[in-house]
Parts: structure tokens; C-alpha cells; sequence
């Protein structure tokens, strides 16, 4: 068996604008009532073991909404890897001015690393890294900074600050992450009114570490009547998506994207698909310290 394993991957969503608590833990009670989520992704189509991703959150703030707070239930899955975790989030919140608010946010929690190494089919069946199965728990930690006014929004954060590897003996080797292999993700995206009845919603996610591209997720989504949303994003070098999203009442949103790749798998597969799902829970759209647009 190979002496190390990385286990830790950062999941992919193209409806990152749909809740940020994917991406930031400083999100966390940002909009001023319990939330609770579901999203889905299932990517590249028809690829044997391709990614899926799914994920359930909810998130509120305490009645003076100073603090913040988030669990999610994480499922990741990558051709014989899956990484099932739990993850809770702390935001304290620090109003700077009538409209603005600054979240500082942490999040921790436990992952369950497997990897079936035995269903893998090798040019040597007596491959020493692929005659026993992985199986082990690893802590996952992250932070962020997120700043928000009732119609701009601009967040840091940093998913992974532990580095952690699985040995031959199935322990967790823990380190801080050293800043080179730190991942960075930015956020910005404000809202402006086309007229009374349409808005128009850009926003951007940018994705750097060391040694890689920068890559850039630019989208955008034109609201009508705040009912119907229709958007896209570019993503450098990987993707075109078509987005759109229905407020189905007060509480209640749905979300679908749909990925069309242009990277070089676009040969072998074309379709990536993601669901999202919100409920607001006892609370009415006059309450929410941030409009839901956010």
C-alpha cells in the first residue's frame, strides 16, 4: 500500500450565489432567519466515476443577529473516493454601518475517507497501492471573511486549512496548511435595478492556488418581478452554464443549472446537472436583514 493518500478535494458548484455557506462559513446568518438547503450535482454525465456532490445545510443567527451559525451533511463522491463529513459553521457579524455588515466566520468538523482501491482494474493484479480498501476519519477545518450590504456582497475565504493524509495504518496525518497549498476563494456580486420590474444580478467566484491557473466564475441572472430568474456563468477553460432559479413562494426557492463543458473532456462528456432546493423557515421576506437575492 502506498505510505500517503491525500483525502481532501473541494467540491464544485456552479450555484455557489445560491447559498455561500458552500463556499464561506462567515455566510453563515447572513440572511436574518433559519435557512435550510439541499443541492445535488451530478457532473459529466455518462463518465464512469464522475464527481457527485450533494449536500444539506442550514444556518441562522441569533435574535440580534451578532452570531451566526451552520451545520452541513457533505456526500462526495469520485470514482473509487467517497467523502462523507459534517461541518459546523460560527460567524460573528459586526455591523459597520446602517446597511453594511462584516462576518468573520470558522468552520470545523469530521470526514469520513473511503476509497474502494479493490474495484480498480490494474495492468498488474498484484499492485501492492490497490490490494486493500481505505477507510478512515480526517478533521477538516476553514475560514473566511464576508462583507454585505442589502445590495453588494464581497467575501475571502479559505476552505481547507488542514492538510490531512491518510498513512498505510489507516491514522490521520494533520498539518496546517502550508499558504502554498492554501486554496483562496473570492467573492463579489452586487444587485441593480434594470427598472421596477427587472433586476439584473452579477456576481463572480474566483478560485486560485499555487500552481495552477486562476480560474474565474463570472455569472450573471436577470430577475423578473422577483419571481423567475434567468442566468449564465463562464467558467475559464472548463464550462458554459445556464442557470435559472424560481421563487415558488415566500420562503421557498428553486434553483437548476445546467453545465455545457468546453475543457477537454467536452469529447467524452458534455452535461453536468445541479438542483438546489431553500426553505426559509418562520420567517417572512419583510424580516430578512439581507434581501434574497443573497
Amino acid at each position: 500500500m502506498q505510505s500517503e493518500i491525500h483525502a481532501q478535494t473541494e467540491p464544485m458548484y456552479s450555484q455557489y450565489m445560491f447559498n455561500m455557506l458552500n463556499v464561506n462559513p462567515a455566510y453563515a446568518g447572513s440572511r436574518g432567519t433559519t435557512t435550510a438547503s439541499a443541492l445535488f450535482r451530478k457532473q459529466w454525465i455518462d463518465m464512469p466515476g464522475a464527481p457527485q456532490t450533494t449536500v444539506i445545510s442550514i444556518d441562522g443567527a441569533t435574535r440580534e443577529g451578532r452570531i451566526g451559525w451552520g451545520l452541513q451533511l457533505l456526500d462526495d463522491k469520485l470514482g473509487v473516493e467517497r467523502t462523507t463529513g459534517l461541518m459546523a459553521s460560527y460567524a460573528f457579524r459586526i455591523p459597520v454601518s446602517d446597511k453594511g455588515v462584516l462576518s468573520l466566520g470558522l468552520r470545523g468538523g469530521l470526514l469520513n475517507y473511503r476509497a474502494n482501491f479493490t474495484e480498480v482494474n490494474t495492468f498488474s493484479p498484484n499492485d501492492p497501492t490497490f490490494n486493500q480498501n481505505v477507510n478512515g476519519l480526517l478533521p477538516a477545518a476553514g475560514a473566511g471573511i464576508h462583507y454585505t450590504t442589502d445590495r453588494f456582497y464581497l467575501g475571502l475565504s479559505i476552505p481547507s486549512l488542514l492538510e490531512t493524509k491518510l498513512n498505510a495504518q489507516k491514522q490521520a496525518d494533520v498539518q496546517s496548511g502550508k499558504l502554498k497549498n492554501l486554496h483562496f476563494f473570492y467573492t463579489m456580486g452586487m444587485v441593480m435595478d434594470l427598472s421596477d420590474q427587472v433586476k439584473l444580478k452579477p456576481s463572480m467566484l474566483v478560485k486560485k492556488v499555487n500552481g495552477a491557473p486562476v480560474q474565474f466564475d463570472l455569472n450573471a441572472n436577470v430577475w423578473l418581478m422577483d419571481k423567475l430568474a434567468f442566468g449564465a456563468s463562464y467558467r475559464t477553460k472548463d464550462a458554459i452554464v445556464g442557470l435559472v432559479e424560481w421563487q415558488i413562494n415566500e420562503q421557498l426557492r428553486f434553483g437548476y443549472s445546467y453545465d455545457h463543458t468546453i475543457s477537454n473532456l467536452k469529447s467524452f462528456t458534455q452535461a453536468t446537472h445541479e438542483m438546489m432546493l431553500r426553505f426559509e423557515i418562520g420567517s417572512s421576506r419583510s424580516s430578512f436583514v439581507s434581501p434574497r437575492y443573497f
